[in-house]
């Protein structure tokens, strides 16, 4: 038997090479089988689009075209048309202003009842539920709800500032351009702090306990326990937690345009809305595109600082 299958052994051995390339032919095909609908809809869905859009910011686009095929390249002129126009550059500083107003309340309110849910109590269940509301409210429904509560003459807001005497005359939240900013990164903080602090509680979970009591035997304070382990643990979630934040604030349209409609007077127009604008009111699909590509690059920029936070979080093996 033993001679047997030594001899079978040798007369196998010259196929081996070739099995072993065929296996890994096998496999990789499988590998690329797996991931084939994930590229051919990525390529559908936002390939595609991404390119078109990029495209269309060099032709002049009207409605006619949808009607006689025509859209002839222009150049850079949609560009220099968007870039000399003073409300790009009011509506850029109006979306830096608005992203980081959101991104830092909700942070910090979300991170502060992350903190405050971390520790067991009763009803704690049932007071996270009911923080989870306005997430799931549709945004479009909050914003009129929240119009209405911001009424200059009628709102509750005004109503309730007066009873408790910390206002002399109503405020106009959404009338006044110095204000109606302020009053929609009030309400989007209002909507995302409940994103930002269910996940920043999970990530709170994730944090062994051991550590928390070691620090503890070394007598370190509430502060200096949060400052010291909390944050260092708890950063890869908050990183998820901005970019993401970043980028789904960075494009808001919705909610300004229930809100205030991008006014008064242009306080709050936004690279949202003015895409918008330009796209489905002016009906110049060309300048929207510049503006549209202006978001992404934006967008894109904070993703890879995203997947660069990640790569350095999982090299460090967390």
């Amino acid at each position: 038997m033993t001679v047997t299958a030594t001899t079978g052994a040798l007369t196998a051995a010259p196929s081996s090479p070739r099995a072993s390339a065929a296996r890994r032919r096998r496999a990789g095909l499988a590998r690329w089988c797996f991931v084939a609908p994930a590229v051919l809809y990525m390529l559908a869905f936002f390939g595609y689009p991404l390119v078109r859009n990029i495209v269309m910011s060099f032709q002049h686009y009207t409605p006619s075209t949808y009607f006689t095929g025509r859209s002839p390249f222009n150049g850079l002129d949609n560009w220099r048309a968007v870039f000399s126009n003073p409300l790009f550059a009011h509506s850029l500083w109006h979306t830096l202003l608005f992203t980081v107003g959101s991104l830092l309340g909700q942070f910090v309110i979300g991170l502060a009842l992350a903190v405050f849910f971390s520790r067991r109590f009763r009803l704690s269940g049932l007071a996270r539920a009911l923080l989870l509301l306005p997430w799931l409210v549709p945004m479009v429904v909050t914003s009129i709800v929240w119009r209405k509560l911001l009424d200059q003459d009628s709102g509750v807001v005004n109503s309730l500032l007066a009873d408790l005497h910390l206002t002399s005359a109503p405020v106009p939240w959404l009338s006044s351009p110095g204000v109606a900013l302020l009053s929609a990164v009030l309400v989007n903080v209002w909507i995302g702090i409940p994103f930002n602090m269910v996940i920043l509680y999970g990530g709170l979970q994730e944090i062994p306990r051991d550590v928390y009591e070691a620090v503890a035997l070394d007598g370190a304070g509430a502060w200096r326990t949060f400052r010291s382990v909390t944050l260092p643990l708890l950063r890869p979630v908050v990183t998820v937690v901005l970019v993401l934040g970043f980028m789904s604030t960075v494009k808001i349209l919705d909610l300004i345009l229930a809100l205030t409609a991008g006014g008064p007077a242009d306080a709050t127009q936004t690279l949202g809305t003015v895409t918008y604008q330009l796209s489905f009111q002016q009906l110049d699909f060309g300048q929207g595109a510049v503006v549209g590509n202006v978001l992404i690059a934006v967008s894109a920029v904070f993703a890879v600082f995203y997947l660069r936070a990640n790569r350095a979080d999982f090299g460090r093996g967390r």
